[in-house]
């Protein structure tokens, strides 16, 4: 018999980034577990990890190039699919200009090195305003109240749970995500930890969920009015005298301008809309006040509604002014060991974000980020006139199931002149594509986490090996995007990626490194592509060796040599104000002006009476992306695509436990199983996210077994948060009518 090997590899599945310990004999992986020695993650796994084998072996997984030919997909040589692409794209975008060429990017792209870390070469190289991507369907407005509050997108405040007294959750179901914006593997062990030490977790979301089950207190709160709670527990402090600026109190500004903007949002002013009492929203304020050391955190619930970038900014103002920003046991900012701009540069100030450098042609939304809102998308496509876009590269994404209105994103897609997508699947989206180029499976790639680190709860460096060799004649996702790019300068299809890689890395380091090129240039000769990439930002971050002027400090080479020990510890989460500060300022900005005026729309609409029945999302342990309902380990089991509401609620529209309902949003209308539960605020029903495999021309068999409702079919794409251009999709009113048997 064949030795068995054993491997260690970070999950690529979700945030947790929880560190795998995989088996492998005769080429086949025969057993994954999760890795105890792993420094992040010590342990943990959940069944998502475990798929990784599913997924490896999944065979309706794509493994080579799949071109149309008179309606119909054909495997063919990599040669074939680049020339195809180089017959049809550059006239195009020679004939109609640079911005009738869109790209839009998914969540898996943010867990492979390859994909984050040259997707902006091909973006570069389309010179288009129209760039897309899965960030404006659940994140852009925590990204864009951090940036503003604190100069850089990614510097988030990350809840030191690990010391914390007093965790109080908004929104966000981490028992289940193990973080969302926030890397917190085995949240449920660090929870129980919590209340151990004489800690209390308090819970405020619409659903009884999993991690308000373990809750020390939990509360429901009508959906879309997680804004007035914040604004009213912030007028609370100013009231009683509770503000608290701590450690930070000379690097704060913006507080009389703050306690003015929330005037209008007394408790009792909040508390029906809020559907909370006046006085369990000051209790609730003064516990968070008198607690020894706190934290807020909210994620999805409070991101994806049309108050998404206010709720994001007004957690931050209540971190602030109880005194627990950047403070031990508050919360924290990372410091990654590579690729982090607010480690880069001058500390304590810099140019911040900003926003509205271009708009979207039809509706005029802002671009945020570099990208305009997924929700015009298929507007742009519909809508003649000049700039329209008629080819589209997607790369990692199905917005199809994912963004609103996906049955009008499916027609628009129908109507381009050319479409490449980059996937491993033949999913409800690739289906519209002229062109699939696939990846590798990720037990084929290295790993290294470039945005995690970002946001974990501990610092830390860890790297994976590839587990499995790759196939050969096999394009790496970096290689293929670096083919793309060349195709559309011009350069031919028949460019070697390695060869232009060399080139532009040559260029890229004159550019950073000035007279000192050639020597970064020499000492990084032995890797290529993004580990070539991460060996010059390990070594010139703020933990590296910086060239050889650090000895001691970190290389590629020696964060390699930690993987089979489970990486290398960098230390719990420190203060780092002003240091991490990238304002142009220098100070945290409290109350950016445009947040501020958005204020005055929240106050207007304190009076709007609440919808009779809204629904809303929910996330499941076993599924994080569509592609997820494809895999055996995780589509067993239970049915999970059902639409739960409270038994009040099941009564009056006279619904029966396991029966079929049709929700409806004016004309958008789906089915779905109903599931009758107390765990439902009433007035609130739940479909989970990223369902509906029932669509004609997919490769997907497992999932279409059992397809489920797509809630986003019956959502807006014209309904988004002003500031952040981020999709509602949740807390929109539904009609539902029983379908009798």
């Amino acid at each position: 018999m064949s030795d068995t090997t054993t491997h260690h590899r970070i999950c690529p599945l979700c945030e947790a980034c929880c560190g795998l310990e995989i088996q492998v004999r005769d080429g086949w992986v025969t057993g994954i577990r999760g890795h105890d020695a792993d420094v992040l993650s010590a342990g943990y796994i959940c069944p998502k990890g475990v798929a990784l084998k599913d997924l490896h072996e999944d065979p309706d997984r794509l493994r080579a190039p799949l071109v149309k030919r008179d309606g119909v997909f054909e495997e063919v040589t990599w040669d074939e699919a680049f020339a195809e692409i180089e017959r049809r794209l550059p006239s195009l975008r020679a004939t109609h200009g640079r911005h009738a060429v869109a790209i839009t990017v998914g969540n898996p792209s943010a867990h492979k090195i390859g994909l984050l870390t040259y997707f902006g070469k091909l973006a570069r190289a389309l010179g288009t305003r129209n760039v897309f991507s899965a960030s404006t369907l659940d994140q852009m407005p925590k990204q864009l109240a951090s940036g503003l509050m604190f100069g850089h997108w990614l510097t988030v405040a990350l809840p030191d749970i690990s010391r914390t007294d007093h965790l109080l959750v908004l929104g966000a179901n981490p028992l289940v995500s193990n973080g969302s914006m926030w890397t917190v593997p085995d949240f449920r062990g660090k929870a129980k930890a919590l209340r151990a030490r004489g800690g209390k977790l308090v819970v405020i979301d619409p659903r009884r969920t999993e991690t308000a089950a373990v809750a020390d207190a939990h509360h429901f709160i009508r959906p879309n009015a997680d804004v007035f709670l914040l604004a009213a527990m912030v007028r609370t402090l100013f009231d009683e005298g509770l503000v608290r600026l701590g450690s930070v109190a000379d690097w704060v500004v913006g507080v009389d301008a703050v306690r003015e903007v929330v005037a209008p949002f007394t408790p009792e002013a909040v508390a029906p809309r809020c559907g909370i009492a006046a006085d369990t929203i000051r209790t609730l304020t003064r516990e968070l006040a008198a607690a020894p050391r706190a934290a807020v955190y909210a994620r999805i619930g409070t991101c994806t509604q049309e108050y998404g970038t206010l709720c994001s900014w007004l957690v931050d103002v209540l971190n602030t002014l109880t005194g627990n920003l950047d403070r031990e046991g508050g919360v924290l900012f990372a410091k990654s060991a590579a690729f982090a701009s607010n480690t880069a540069g001058k500390p304590g100030i810099g140019k911040g974000v900003s926003t509205g450098r271009h708009h979207a042609r039809v509706s005029g939304a802002p671009e945020v980020y570099g990208e305009l809102p997924v929700t015009c998308l298929a507007e742009e496509i519909e809508t003649p006139g000049e700039g329209q876009i008629r080819a589209l590269i997607t790369v990692a994404t199905n917005p199809v199931l994912s963004a609103p209105d996906g049955p009008r994103l499916a027609r628009a897609l129908e109507q381009l002149d050319f479409m490449v997508s980059l996937d491993i699947y033949l999913n409800e989206t690739t289906r519209h594509a002229d062109v699939i180029l696939p990846g590798l499976s990720p037990l084929e790639e290295f790993h290294y986490d470039v945005a995690f680190p970002q946001l974990s709860w501990r610092n830390h460096a860890r790297y994976s090996p590839p587990v499995l060799p790759a196939p050969p004649g096999r394009p790496a996702e970096w290689q293929t995007l670096l083919k793309l790019s060349a195709i559309v300068r011009g350069e031919g299809a028949a460019v070697d990626a390695d060869a232009l890689d060399e080139a532009e890395f040559a260029q890229d380091a004159e550019r950073l490194f000035g007279p000192h090129a050639d020597a970064v240039v020499a000492a990084t000769a032995t890797y290529r592509g993004p580990e070539r990439l991460l060996e010059v930002a390990l070594r010139s971050g703020p933990y590296g060796d910086q060239f050889g002027r650090k000895p001691e400090g970190l290389t590629l080479a020696k964060v390699m040599a930690a993987n089979p020990t489970g990486g290398i510890d960098l230390g719990p989460l420190q203060p780092r104000i002003p240091e991490v500060l990238r304002t142009p300022s220098g100070q945290v900005e409290l109350a950016p002006p445009s947040l501020l005026a958005d204020m005055a729309r929240a106050a207007a609409d304190l009076a709007r009476p609440a919808p009779e029945l809204v629904v809303i999302g929910r996330r499941d342990v076993r599924t994080n992306n569509s592609w997820m309902h494809n895999l055996p380990v995780l589509a067993k089991g239970p049915l999970r695509c059902t639409a739960r509401l409270h038994p009040a609620d099941a009564a009056r529209l006279g619904l029966r436990d396991g029966t079929l309902a049709r929700l409806a949003n004016g004309p958008r209308q789906i089915t779905a199983q109903v599931q009758i539960s107390d765990e439902m605020m009433p007035g609130v029903m739940s479909l989970p996210h990223g369902w509906g495999h029932d669509l004609p021309g997919t490769r997907l068999h497992v999932a279409a077994e059992r397809p489920g409702a797509n809630l986003n079919a019956l959502l807006d794409d014209q309904q988004r948060d002003p500031l952040s251009g981020n999709a509602v999709l949740g807390g929109v009113a539904v009609t539902v009518h029983a379908l009798h048997e």
